[in-house]
Parts: structure tokens; C-alpha cells; sequence
């Protein structure tokens, strides 16, 4: 018998346009002892299986049709008392954010020693003698000594494994592991996969995974179902799905994720994002155009289109960094002595050529970000010196206004949902630069570029008029890229432009990135721990670790032979993909 048959399934959500179909006749099926991956880009209903099999579908929201039998009994049939006693004892969940789904006020040790005895007649004595035991078996190190901390004092990998443990810890027979991996380094993430699929194989715990990262899929998954819009594409055993899928939406998909054993041109693009209305594709600002934006953007500067394309060709260096020291200190200043400082950047030494894309990678807390803002101005350096052309790069504090170099560096962060004002139409959010540095001051022409601007981006004109909660991930990011842009910049940093899209999204945004550095000649700083990405992207590429400049090399030369051992690491722990042959 299967552990779980969802058989025909369909959850709608009630809204006032009608109802909201969010599963349309989903049917798999999942064994003891197996793992199989739900795949899909966001809205394609993945997390809604997983809500509606553990009975946590977020009202109005209810099955509409079909059954899940879980151990021969429908759930569907369930009442809320009933629900509420097999979901944590015999269905866990383990959710993408560990920082979200534990409480910061309690201790570890208090959080799971409640949730067991919750579950069993255990005095309290033996509930933490099965929470030690849990944390030991998740990986955790000094269990005794830590257990009795608050999750903030642990990091997100840890965090990780303590809601693990949490899922364990009522002995369960299923696990709904929803982006379990998103948030964590590629290291940490080998660690917590591998812990996955060890419990599944020791405890003979069913696993339902549910990720976009075909990595992940690839890398521990028995069989995986695609997901679109609500409705199943195609389901079997991961090889054959990866490897030889039947459907174009599944081929799709494998063909938009980035490769680490080869560099590509270009994505296929062949997964539409925006559905606009033909209204919206229709409006138009007279006189507004791609061609308009591009002739614009280049009026300062010529771009040789032979040295922006090429990786090869010798050029001067537009920024040089040179020991560079970043500092951040905590407490007040002390009369004697000097004050508690954590040391975020040492030493660091590069150079950005003109017209290349420069990828550095590293783990969470290696500095990537810091070297960012410290170029840009966010953050002062405390040592150590910066030049853009050959000319000294103030600190942040020190450039005014009005100093050039202001315009001419400009970031592209990597939250999408939170580096717009919400309370700003997309026409002032992308006009503000032109206005902050004086580029235009006439209303009509101003709301012209705006209009080509998006046009440049591939974005309808009509979008200028609405606000950034009305559009995607990755709508909200080509917004993010055309306010960077219309400040005329030469030099662009790109912080994790990508992590929060999904696979295919991710695909279009790379090749836009790709289209504009080589049509503008930009310079671009592209940080990312994606190391496919990177392979991509980069023309070469700067390793960090803890705050220190580890390698930098060529990047074909770096993914074929890297010669630092913590870059051999980073290679050799990137989940592969060796079953994807398209």
C-alpha cells in the first residue's frame, strides 16, 4: 500500500473576481522510504499540495475535489480535531525559513522538548534526553552545551537542522519538506541534503521535497512530479523526467537552468513570464522606444561592440581595489583601549577591467556584500584604498551629491520585494535618478525615457503607471535594472540579481543582463554563491572566504582546474546536474 495517494486533487480559493483554481486534478503518489521532488516555477501550486496534504490550506481556500489517502484513510474526510492530532505525530513539515518558523523568544531545548511531550506522556526529563538525541542525529555539535540557546545564536544552517529535529521529533511517517535548502550556502546545503536523504533511508520516512532548484532534484530525489498552473506535466523517476522529459514545458525547464560543466551563449527562452493584457501591450508614450533609451544611455560614450563582447581582449582596469579593510565595530567608544570590532574585509586586492563581468562568489559571511557597499559608498572602509578611471573613490560619507562618481556606480540589489518604494508608481521610482542627477529637467521628455527605459527591459510601457506590488519577482527586478540604468552608469553591481526567481525567470534575466552589458559596455560586479550562474556570467572570477580574497583566475580556467582547496570544496559541493542530458 502507498503512504500517500493524492488522487484527482483540486483546491480553489473564493476572490471576488470568481474562483481562483490553484490545483487542477493533481494526482501522485508518494512510498515509504522514498523522496519525491514537487518542481515548478512560483504559482505553479507546489506549496499548495504540501498545505492541503498536512491541512494547512490558508482560508478561503478548500478542496474543491479528489481524495488524499494517507495509510488508506482520505484526509479529506477529516475533522479539525482529527487533523490537528495527525498533523507534527504521524505528517510533519519542514518550512523554507528556519528563522520564521521558530520562535525567537523560547530556547531550542524548550521548543522541542514542548512539541514532544505535546505528542507522548514523557515527563520532561526524558523529552530533553530525546531532543539531545534528535540534535546529535541532525549533525548538530556540543548539543548539551548549546541546546539551551535561542535560535538567533545559531546559523541558518544549524537553524536548519534544529527544525529538522522538530519534525523528527514525533517519530512521523511523512515529511513535506517545502524549499527546505533556499536560503542556505551551497556547502550547508550539501549537509542538509544529505541529512534528508540519510533519515529517509534510516527511518524509511516518506518525503515529499518541494523545491525550483533541479540541482536539488537532481541530487537526491527518487521521482518528481512538474508542476504548472495547477495541473501535473509530467511525473516519473527522476532520470528518465530530467533526462529524457516527454513534455515541452519540462524540457523547458532543463534547458533555463544554468550549467556548471559548460558555459552557454544564451538561454533558450521558451517559458513565457509576463501575461500581460493586450491593453497593456497596446499603450504607448509617443515617440518612446527601446531605440530612444539605447541612443540616450549612449550619448556620453562610444561602446566598442568587438571589446565588449570579448573576454579576451586586454583592457584598462576601471576600478582597483587595494587592501582593502572593512571594520564594523560594536559598543561606544572606549576612554582606554579600543573597541570590539568584527573584521568583514581584509587585505583585499582586485581589479574590474572595463567592459567584463567580474563574478565573485563565497558563502554567507564572506564579504561579498560588504565589498559591495563599500564600493558603492553604503559602507566606509577602514583601510586601504579604492580608484574608479584612475582616480581616487572617495569614502560614502564623503560624496556629496553632485559627485560624479555617484551616477556612474549604481547597484541592483537582490530583493526585489523590498528594494522599491511600494508607495511609488514605477514612473517615479525609475524617474527619480534622472532627476536626483540632473540628467533632464523637462516633464515630457522625462516621462518619455521612463516609457523607453522599460521598453529596453522588455517590460510594457503601461507599467509606468502602476506600483511594484502589482508585478512578479522578476518583473519588480527588470524595474530594479531600468532605475540603474537610466543614471547613465559605467560601472553596475549586481547583488544576487537572481536568488529570488525561479529557474526560467532567472534565464530571462541573465540574458537581459547579458544583452545590455554588451550593448552599453558596462562593467559589472556580479556576486552570487550560484556558481553555475557565475560560469555564465562571468568573464572572471574572485573567491572569498571569512572576509579574505581566496583565488581569482579566468573563469574557464577556475571551473576547470581551481587551485585553492576551499574552491575545489565549493565546486564539489554544487549540486549537479548529471541526469539533465538536454
Amino acid at each position: 500500500m502507498k503512504l500517500l495517494d493524492i488522487n484527482k486533487l483540486t483546491v480553489k480559493f473564493p476572490t471576488r473576481f470568481g474562483e481562483f483554481k490553484a490545483l487542477d486534478n493533481v494526482s501522485l503518489d508518494v512510498n515509504a522510504g522514498e523522496i519525491h521532488g514537487l518542481v515548478g516555477e512560483s504559482g505553479a501550486g507546489k506549496s499548495t499540495v504540501g498545505a492541503a496534504v498536512i491541512g494547512l490550506l490558508q482560508s478561503p481556500g478548500y478542496v474543491a475535489g479528489g481524495k488524499i489517502h494517507f495509510m488508506g484513510e482520505n484526509l479529506c474526510e477529516l475533522d479539525a480535531d482529527a487533523y490537528h492530532r495527525l498533523r507534527g505525530s504521524r505528517i510533519s513539515m519542514i518550512f523554507q525559513d528556519p528563522q520564521t518558523s521558530l520562535n525567537p523568544l523560547l530556547t531550542i531545548s524548550a521548543q522541542l522538548v514542548e512539541t514532544i511531550r505535546q505528542h507522548s506522556d514523557l515527563s520532561h526529563s526524558e523529552a530533553l534526553e530525546q531532543a539531545i538525541g534528535l540534535l546529535k542525529e541532525t549533525g548538530l555539535h556540543n548539543v548539551e552545551q548549546r541546546i539551551d540557546d535561542y535560535p538567533h545564536q545559531f546559523s541558518g544552517g544549524m537553524r536548519q537542522r534544529v527544525v529538522i529535529a522538530l519534525a523528527l521529533c514525533t517519530d512521523p511517517e511523512l515529511i513535506i519538506a517545502d524549499e527546505p535548502t533556499t536560503a542556505l550556502d551551497v556547502s550547508v546545503q550539501k549537509q542538509i541534503l544529505e541529512l534528508i536523504r540519510t533519515l529517509c533511508t534510516t527511518r524509511n520516512i516518506g518525503i515529499i521535497l518541494i523545491t525550483h532548484d533541479i540541482g536539488v532534484i537532481n541530487e537526491i530525489t527518487d521521482r518528481v512530479t512538474v508542476l504548472r498552473n495547477g495541473r501535473v506535466i509530467e511525473s516519473g523517476p527522476t532520470a528518465k523526467v530530467l533526462g529524457h522529459p516527454e513534455d515541452e514545458y519540462t524540457h523547458a525547464l532543463m534547458m533555463a537552468v544554468p550549467r556548471l560543466d559548460k558555459r552557454l551563449d544564451r538561454f533558450k527562452n521558451i517559458v513565457a513570464e509576463d501575461n500581460f493584457d493586450e491593453s497593456d501591450n497596446q499603450w504607448q508614450v509617443e515617440g518612446a522606444s527601446a531605440a530612444l533609451a539605447s541612443d540616450w544611455l549612449l550619448a556620453e560614450r562610444k561602446v566598442d561592440q568587438s571589446v565588449a563582447a570579448s573576454a579576451h581582449v586586454s583592457r584598462s582596469p576601471i576600478l582597483e581595489v587595494n587592501d582593502l579593510d572593512v571594520t564594523f565595530y560594536s559598543g561606544q567608544p572606549r576612554w582606554f583601549g579600543k573597541r570590539a570590532g568584527f573584521k568583514a574585509l581584509s587585505d583585499i586586492n582586485l581589479e574590474v577591467r572595463t567592459g567584463e563581468v567580474l563574478g565573485i562568489v563565497g558563502e554567507s559571511g564572506s564579504g561579498k556584500s560588504t565589498l559591495a557597499k563599500a564600493i558603492v559608498g553604503l559602507v566606509d572602509p577602514s583601510a586601504g584604498s579604492m580608484l574608479f578611471r584612475g582616480k581616487a573613490l572617495p569614502e560614502g560619507s564623503k560624496r556629496d551629491r553632485h559627485h560624479a562618481v555617484r551616477r556612474q556606480i549604481q547597484m541592483v540589489f537582490q530583493d526585489p520585494f523590498s528594494s522599491l518604494n511600494n508607495r511609488l508608481t514605477v514612473e517615479r521610482i525609475i524617474a527619480e535618478p534622472i532627476r536626483f542627477y540632473g540628467l533632464s529637467g523637462d516633464k515630457k521628455e522625462i516621462r518619455k525615457l521612463v516609457a523607453s527605459v522599460l521598453d529596453l527591459v522588455e517590460m510594457p510601457q503601461r507599467a509606468m503607471l502602476k506600483y511594484p506590488h502589482q508585478f512578479s519577482g522578476g518583473q519588480r527586478q527588470r524595474i530594479a535594472v531600468a532605475r540603474a540604468l537610466v543614471a547613465r552608469p559605467e560601472f553596475l553591481i549586481c547583488d544576487e540579481p537572481t536568488s529570488a526567481l525561479d529557474v526560467s525567470i532567472q534565464a530571462q534575466m541573465l540574458n537581459l543582463l547579458k544583452d545590455l552589458q554588451q550593448a552599453f559596455g558596462l562593467s559589472i560586479l556580479f556576486i552570487s554563491h550560484n556558481l553555475a550562474v557565475i560560469r555564465q556570467m562571468a568573464d572572471r572570477v574572485v573567491v572569498l572566504k571569512e572576509g579574505r580574497l581566496i583565488e581569482t583566475a579566468e573563469t574557464e580556467a577556475f571551473f576547470n582546474s581551481p587551485t585553492d582547496e576551499y574552491s575545489q570544496m565549493l565546486l564539489r559541493e554544487t549540486p549537479s546536474l548529471s541526469l539533465v542530458k538536454v
